[in-house]
């Protein structure tokens, strides 16, 4: 079976999809998910994720929704989701990485039988 085209994934994008699937974030709560979900290995500068989060913008693979903020604040916050074919993108990266475990692990008891 071939792998879509859109694999493999970066690791920034293959965290910050995962940090949105269970369900929409703002950019400073992806940014603290991020670092949490990959044991503080990946810490996004505002940069590097406004900039990634504009590229999945413009793939299609997450969408922008505004949050009203309460009064006083000076703008909404911009609020991230997963679109549909991101969810799938993501899917598709984590069967893949799968793979990859289990044709390793296979290996490694096959060197040590």
């Amino acid at each position: 079976m071939n792998q879509p085209a859109e694999l493999p994934l970066t690791e920034t994008t293959y965290f910050i999809l995962l940090s949105l699937s269970p369900k929409p974030k703002h950019g400073y709560a992806i940014m603290k998910e991020v670092q949490a979900i990959s044991d503080g290995r990946i810490i996004l500068s505002t940069g590097t994720l406004y900039g990634a989060l504009k590229r999945l913008l413009d793939q299609g693979w997450i969408v922008r929704l505004e949050e009203s903020t309460p009064k006083g604040n000076v703008r909404d916050r911009k609020v991230y989701k997963l679109s549909e074919h991101g969810q799938r993108v993501l899917k598709d990266e984590v069967a893949r990485l799968n793979k990859l475990l289990t044709a390793a692990g296979n290996r490694m008891v096959e060197e040590h039988a």
